[in-house]
């Protein structure tokens, strides 16, 4: 597609603060940094989606948690599900004053029991995603659906939790689902997004819409609808495909970081 000189020049700005954040130094300061401490895809997968549903409020406080859950559960993830998910009393004792915000004890007792429900089945929590796209599918839309009804599924899910995991039925951004399902999915050379999916496309993929992401694309144009819904998510990542058709949200990067420090956008 060719640009104009405007679209060109969003463009050279995007490529310029890629190329900054898109770097392993990004992982230190950010919670993805937590999966990148295990070697088995499973342990990043819980890992990944648990710390993607705390994804709000400051990111020192959401790894401070993060890191607290994972010592909980012994450093092993997966095993400690397999082994307690359905141990409500043992999960009481490690888990039971742990929290984040409005993310409380019955959400981490409905995560635990889902989870061992769900590995006892399925190798990987790619299926959990996959299983609702076809090749023809242009966005995770269907994905994110579907995933939604798949885990609120079980008898005892608590309506309560229903607010932590979100879907497009709802007109929801899914912030942080879109953000796990870009860590899991994106693959390049940078080091930071694990790649480790592939049923999934990166061209599938939907913009992760957060504050800072918001504001830097309503200010260089690539974001016009005033809701911050799921309409707004499909018109970002769709101006972002003029830029790179197969790997949209690799900008994700570019318009966080220029949010995060607060880049003064008449000057770029």
């Amino acid at each position: 597609m060719q640009l104009n000189r405007k679209q060109q020049r969003q463009r050279d700005v995007l490529e310029h603060y890629h190329d900054r954040f898109n770097t392993p130094d990004f992982l230190p300061d950010d919670p993805l940094g937590l999966v990148h401490a295990f070697d088995d895809p499973r342990d990043r997968e819980i890992v990944g989606f648990w710390i993607a549903t705390l994804a709000w409020g400051r990111r020192a406080t959401i790894i401070d948690k993060g890191q607290q859950l994972i010592e909980r559960m012994g450093g092993e993830p997966l095993q400690y599900i397999l082994a307690y998910g359905d141990d409500a009393d043992r999960i009481a004792t490690d888990l039971g004053d742990w929290k984040h915000r409005t993310f409380t004890f019955a959400d981490t007792r409905y995560f635990m029991s889902w989870l061992r429900w769900y590995y006892q089945r399925h190798d990987s929590l790619e299926d959990a995603f996959a299983r609702y796209l076809s090749p023809d599918s242009p966005t995770i839309e269907p994905a994110l659906r579907g995933f939604h009804d798949l885990f609120f599924g079980l008898p005892e899910a608590p309506h309560r939790t229903r607010k932590h995991v979100a879907t497009p039925a709802r007109k929801s951004r899914c912030k942080r689902l879109c953000m796990f399902l870009r860590w899991m999915v994106r693959r390049d050379d940078r080091g930071v997004d694990l790649g480790q999916w592939k049923r999934i496309r990166p061209d599938q993929l939907c913009m992760p819409l957060d504050v800072h992401v918001e504001r830097v694309g309503r200010s260089l144009g690539l974001l016009q609808r005033k809701q911050c819904d799921w309409l707004a998510v499909e018109e970002l990542t769709r101006n972002l495909k003029r830029f790179d058709p197969q790997d949209p949200t690799r900008y994700d990067f570019a318009l966080f970081g220029m949010g995060v420090e607060g880049v003064a956008l008449d000057t770029v």
